[in-house]
């Protein structure tokens, strides 16, 4: 009887104290100053929030804009949780799309992730030149 109790006084440690989980809900800059907050993420793994560029080809009309996205939940099993998310930018007639994981990196939460921004194509023929990608969001 003794060792049961052992045994699950342990196991009660353990689960109060569980592994640090990554979190989007928060602050997150990136190395040229871009600033975006996410609000708290959903039972559903839905959330909205607001971003900041501070690079665009027109700086003087630069707005903040909203963004719209959803995670996979952390869970015991997945606490570096992927994640998606859409800004429609409030100054432009373009949309970005990211797409990334969060981890954890020396107890640091570290967002990776790679985007697409769609400008608006005059016509088909200038359609070649209307998406443009990077990666790399921390």
């Amino acid at each position: 009887t003794l060792d049961t109790t052992s045994l699950l006084l342990t196991m009660v440690s353990f689960a109060e104290f569980p592994a640090l989980q990554c979190s989007l809900t928060g602050r997150w800059v990136n190395d040229l100053g871009s600033n975006m907050t996410i609000g708290i993420v959903n039972p559903n793994g839905n959330f909205t929030g607001i971003y900041y560029t501070a690079v665009s080809v027109n700086p003087v009309h630069i707005k903040k804009s909203p963004l719209q996205g959803s995670q996979h939940l952390a869970n015991q099993l997945n606490r570096q949780p992927t994640f998606g998310f859409t800004v429609h930018w409030n100054f432009s007639d373009s949309i970005t799309v990211f797409t990334g994981q969060c981890f954890m990196d020396d107890g640091k939460e570290v967002l990776k992730t790679m985007w697409l921004l769609r400008s608006r194509a005059e016509n088909i023929k200038s359609d070649w030149n209307a998406t443009r990608n990077f990666s790399q969001f921390q």
